[in-house]
């Protein structure tokens, strides 16, 4: 499974960057995270409950972030196990100022699952991962309004 969106994000590119890279702030992003701890640099252990139709479960993951170059690109590694099956993923995420307040955000991501999981079709899986992508970047923009109030 893969696929590719963009979106674009309410902050400039290195308040972005630094939301993007802030752990509590992915942990409040991630549908379902109870638990994100690092483990070493960018490396990171996390416990997730999805409860979407066949991927509902509780997932033990560990979330790696690779090939760094700030402020415009990393590698999202996931792997994931759980009752409902085995995740494999990687995302790669690139950011590209449109201006001092505005910040697009182009991904990709590929996907592998197993166990049960994989014997959903892969239809409802595409929709499961939109339905992921979009709530994480819906939280994500109010992780940046939050962040800027902050200051």
């Amino acid at each position: 499974m893969n696929g590719k969106g963009s979106v674009t994000l309410n902050a400039g590119i290195e308040k972005a960057w630094e939301v993007l890279l802030d752990p509590e702030a992915l942990k409040n992003c991630i549908m379902g995270c109870k638990k994100l701890e690092p483990v070493n640099e960018n490396k990171y252990e996390a416990e997730v409950s999805i409860g979407i139709a066949a991927v509902k479960g509780k997932y033990e993951s560990t979330i790696e972030i690779a090939d760094v170059q700030k402020p415009n690109h990393y590698k999202l590694v996931v792997k994931g196990e759980g009752g409902p099956g085995s995740v494999e993923a990687a995302g790669v995420v690139d950011l590209v100022p449109i201006d001092d307040n505005k910040t697009e955000l182009n991904y990709t991501y590929e996907a592998e699952v197993g166990g049960k999981v994989a014997m959903v079709g892969q239809r409802m899986l595409n929709g499961v991962a939109k339905l992921i992508i979009q709530d994480f970047f819906k939280k994500f923009n109010k992780e940046l309004a939050k962040s800027e109030q902050s200051i």
